[in-house]
């Protein structure tokens, strides 16, 4: 027999969203006839016996319902189990009609992916609209609809950005796992989740995608970005050339300043390590407003993001001179640390498998896809520059802020971004950060992007009273990694790693966070 709506699986076969046959709650007030009354009991006493039963109801809108001559449903959802304590009840108002209804075996799992089915069997958000045709069409319905999705890489990441929301008391958290050559979302989190099992999502917030539909600016994970256009471009060429680094830059009354002074100056691969605003500002400077903004343009920055999703967030792009449309000089600057650019952090995650894959951006995608037919892209970067920001993300965890991130034998590279959200009147709020990791891994031959972000992370014991990525996010992305590279075929190995060795020699001694 085909099923009323077709079943979803992830990638290995496990079913994410099948139809079930159950029973609903449906008032009739006219069971005892037209002149009986409706109920044996009184409604005020049925509506406390159900909510015994179903202490999620809302017992004021069932006792309205109970004490109306219109007939009504009262539950959408009635497990048999349930549907037999009703029937105790001895109330021949109460029926129970048979219902085709959606069941999401692994609950709130991936919620985000998935979307939700509401009571009248239209699907709502994600996949579940996306697919909707399909879903219900005699002709397809019966065979299953397989997502790139693959459950253990969701669980882990969902369980690890839940942990690091708990830990750092931040007020949501945002993850993805991306495959690097195809496109592929492996695993798509945005917390907190809901359980698509309930029926009354219409109307609540969680239902929200961070990872896709909101925009963020994403601070110092932009950074990588531009010395990559720097590099592309051939304004960067030698990598020992050292810029000036120990005191503020003064861009027509605005002042560009790191977190704290990392010496007289530095050079590219000593600016990403230790996160400097300054000596990226510079760098963007000489690369030019134009050639930035092609590059960010190149990478999607500038329109919604590419997925299968309905909800995709718009970013906020800088505005160009009004004739001429260029960024001002102050604006290339900012966006080269990630600030004055708001974007998804679907965004991020593509344009990092672009920088670190040969340097090809592909759009993302939640269907399986078979690696031999992955779609061509667009060339961004150089198949040499891209080789180049592998060593130096590979540098930044080893030796700079990410080494939080650094899980052993996985030869992960990436980025910290710490940025304070905008406040009123055009400033920032000091109190609030968004703290964003951009990973890949590994780096010798890279296979998956991992971004994890935390909205509104708190300094705790369990990161050392600190704020920043380096001490939140950053941890995240070495936890998820161990977990998901050996299913996802990334076994740790001591004895690999990229060739930093020509690269070693420019860094001096010293940290940075």
């Amino acid at each position: 027999l085909l099923p009323p709506r077709g079943e979803i699986t992830d990638r290995n076969g496990v079913p994410l969203a099948r139809a079930f046959p159950a029973y609903a709650l449906w008032y009739n007030p006219k069971a005892l006839g037209e002149k009986g009354q409706p109920l044996v009991k009184s409604p005020e006493e049925v509506a406390a016996a159900l909510m015994q039963i179903f202490p999620d109801a809302d017992q004021v809108d069932l006792l309205r319902r109970l004490k109306s001559d219109k007939p009504s449903y009262l539950i959408r959802r009635v497990m048999p189990e349930e549907a037999n304590r009703i029937f105790a009840l001895g109330e021949p108002a109460l029926e129970f009609p048979r219902e085709n209804q959606r069941y999401y075996p692994q609950g709130s799992l991936g919620a985000h992916v998935l979307g939700y089915v509401d009571g009248e069997g239209k699907g709502h958000v994600g996949m579940e609209q996306v697919l909707e045709k399909q879903l219900i069409d005699p002709m397809q319905r019966g065979r299953p609809v397989s997502l790139s999705i693959d459950m253990r890489a969701q669980g882990a990441l969902e369980d690890e950005l839940g942990r690091g929301m708990m830990e750092t008391e931040a007020k949501g958290a945002a993850g993805i796992i991306l495959d690097v050559d195809t496109g592929e979302v492996i695993a798509l989190a945005s917390l907190p989740s809901f359980n698509p099992n309930r029926s009354d999502m219409a109307y609540n917030d969680l239902v929200f995608n961070k990872v896709t539909n909101q925009v963020y600016e994403l601070g110092s994970t932009f950074k990588p970005l531009s010395v990559a256009a720097a590099i592309d471009a051939g304004v960067v060429t030698d990598l020992s050339v050292r810029y000036p680094a120990n005191r503020p830059l003064e861009i027509g009354g605005f002042r560009i300043r790191d977190s704290h002074p990392f010496g007289a100056s530095l050079n590219v691969p000593e600016a990403l390590i230790h996160s400097s605003n300054i000596v990226t500002a510079q760098v963007a400077d000489k690369l030019g407003g134009p050639a930035l903004k092609k590059t960010m343009a190149a990478l999607g920055m500038n329109e919604r993001p590419y997925i299968e999703l309905p909800a995709r967030g718009f970013p906020l792009w800088p505005r160009g001179h009004e004739k001429s449309g260029e960024w001002p000089r102050i604006t290339t600057m900012t966006v080269s640390y990630g600030h004055g650019i708001a974007v998804t952090p679907l965004h991020l995650a593509a344009a990092y498998a672009a920088m670190v894959n040969g340097g090809v951006w592909r759009p993302a995608t939640l269907f399986k896809v078979d690696p031999a037919k992955a779609p061509e892209g667009r060339r961004v970067f150089k198949a040499s520059t891209s080789a180049r920001m592998r060593q130096l993300l590979r540098m930044i965890v080893v030796d700079g802020t990410g080494k939080s991130a650094n899980a052993p034998g996985f030869r992960v590279g990436g980025k910290t971004g710490s940025a304070e959200k905008p406040g009123g009147k055009g400033g920032y709020n000091r109190t609030s950060l968004v703290a964003t990791f951009a990973a890949a891994f590994p780096m010798d031959k890279p296979r998956y992007v991992v971004i994890a972000m935390l909205d509104e992370p708190k300094g705790t014991a369990a990161t050392s009273f600190q704020r920043t990525a380096a001490w939140n996010a950053g941890p995240i992305v070495g936890r998820v990694v161990p977990r998901i590279g050996p299913f996802l075929g990334v076994v740790p190995d001591d004895t690999r790693d990229i060739d930093i060795s020509d690269l070693s020699p420019l860094v001096g001694n010293g940290s940075g966070e």
